[in-house]
This record gives structure tokens, sequence and C-alpha cells, in this order.
């Protein structure tokens, strides 16, 4: 079993409308990645795919993928390709419940979005996802 540090909170900066198959296909075909960037997806609707199991390293945190749980959002960004937190209501509500669940599991472990971690030029999840769930 893997030592939980962080839970780390995603945005897969991509349209809402991209596909989860899309996005898997990014990863493998562009990045050539072996590995899916999260753990979770967490659809528009609310559905969340698993994508990996939570006892084997994703690629959502360079550094830190080995004491991370990746969990995204499909979305974050606008049309012009600018940061936006356009979770709609039933992915908000799913994420809370993953990361209530890990936090459970893991009670030591940092929640924090992607973008507060050293050295991340990024908007990811293009949120304060650290002050948001600061109470779990």
């Amino acid at each position: 079993m893997r030592t939980i540090k962080y839970i780390a909170v995603h945005c897969t900066a991509t349209a809402q409308t991209a596909t989860v198959s899309s996005i898997q296909n990014y990863w493998k075909n562009q990045l050539k990645w072996k590995m899916p960037g999260y753990h979770f997806i967490i659809k528009p609707d609310g559905e969340v795919v698993k994508l990996l199991s939570v006892d084997k390293v994703s690629n959502g945190v360079k550094g830190f993928n080995s004491e991370t749980i990746n969990i995204a959002y499909i979305g974050g960004i606008d049309k012009n390709g600018k940061p936006l937190d356009n979770r709609t209501g039933a992915q908000k509500a799913s994420l809370l419940n993953l990361l209530e669940l890990f936090k459970t599991r893991h009670p030591n472990a940092i929640i924090q979005g992607h973008r507060d971690f050293p050295k991340v030029a990024k908007a990811c999840p293009s949120f304060d996802a650290k002050k948001e769930y600061e109470n779990l």
C-alpha cells in the first residue's frame, strides 16, 4: 500500500464536451504515458470514472505521484482556453464525495489543487481547492 500524503484536485483543461477516451488517447499517443494522468475523472453529469486503482501511481503531479491520489473534473477552461471554474453542480457533488472518502481513508493527506504544488505554473484546477476543502 502506498503512503498517501496528498489528494490532488485537477481539471482536464478541456472543453466540458471532451470524452474520457479522448483524454486517455492524448496521454497515450501525444504524451506517451503508460499510466493515466488521474485515478478518477468526473464527467459533467457527475459520473465518476475510475481510470486506475489508487494503489498504483498515476501521472498527475510531476515529482509527487508516488504519494498522491489524483482526481480531475472534465472542464476547467473557457472557449478561449483561459482558466474557468465551470464545474457543474453534479461534478462538485461527486468531487466532494470522493474527497470525503479518501480523506477518511488517509486522514493526514493534504487536499490541494495541482497549482498548489511547488514549481507548478498552471491554474489547474481553476479554483482554490485548498480553501474550498480546508474543512474536510
